[in-house]
């Protein structure tokens, strides 16, 4: 298991403070990550084969992809997570699988994201000790800050627009990303029907990271879509 340290650096997940390029062993690095978070749903990708998800997973415009399924049985879930662990160990993209620590920890991967109705930050890393990621879903300010106070090396805002994946919860809206920009330090993700159509309006609210689903998954094509995000966000 390499070091939080080098997961972090792997995929771009620098303090959001942290502007000015620095040196790291003898290469100039750009410290803040304009990046493209993939959550991979399993019911939205309903009875794709493992061959198509591996297609979307090889884009090198992806920083992280989350397995996602909270349908299905997870001792399928787990066999699916190993896989998609040993197929993205190595790569520049960490593997984050949703709500189960256990999971996590069996499977092998990055880290684990968990909900606020989840299993608490502090038992988490407890169970999965100081170099696995722990990711947290927010929905207010109040939440983000008391993620990044208890030590979560990230933070998914939102859902900022209504959306299918997530229809229990209230869109937040831009007003409340647009707190964070001056309070939360560590990298935060917009989340919630964000697509190339509204894309520009979550960067002009302060998010220059965001986390998608359908945006991806429902395309033509998910290679061409990834980059596409990814453009947009680094122009």
């Amino acid at each position: 298991m390499k070091s939080k340290k080098h997961l972090l650096k792997r995929s771009r997940l620098y303090p959001v403070r942290d502007r000015t390029p620095k040196v790291s062993d003898g290469c100039l690095r750009q410290p803040v990550s304009n990046g493209v978070y993939l959550i991979l749903d399993i019911p939205t990708l309903k009875e794709r084969s493992l061959k198509y998800i591996y297609s979307i997973i090889s884009s090198r415009h992806i920083d992280l992809i989350q397995l996602r399924d909270k349908q299905g049985a997870k001792s399928d879930l787990l066999k699916l997570a190993i896989k998609l662990s040993k197929r993205l160990r190595g790569s520049g993209t960490l593997f984050i699988v949703n709500d189960y620590v256990d999971l996590a920890l069996a499977s092998g991967a990055d880290g684990v994201h968990l909900g606020q109705n989840d299993l608490s930050l502090k038992e988490a890393r407890r169970i999965l000790g100081k170099d696995r990621i722990i990711g947290i879903s927010c929905h207010n300010l109040a939440q983000a800050l008391k993620a990044q106070n208890e030590g979560a090396d990230y933070i998914g805002i939102g859902p900022i627009y209504a959306t299918v994946t997530k229809p229990e919860y209230k869109p937040i809206g831009l007003k409340t990303l647009r707190k964070l920009k001056d309070k939360i330090e560590i990298p935060y993700f917009a989340i919630g029907d964000i697509r190339q159509g509204n894309i520009r309006k979550i960067i002009s609210a302060g998010a220059r990271r965001i986390a998608v689903c359908r945006a991806i998954l429902k395309a033509d094509d998910p290679k061409i879509a990834a980059r596409q995000l990814c453009e947009i966000l680094n122009k």
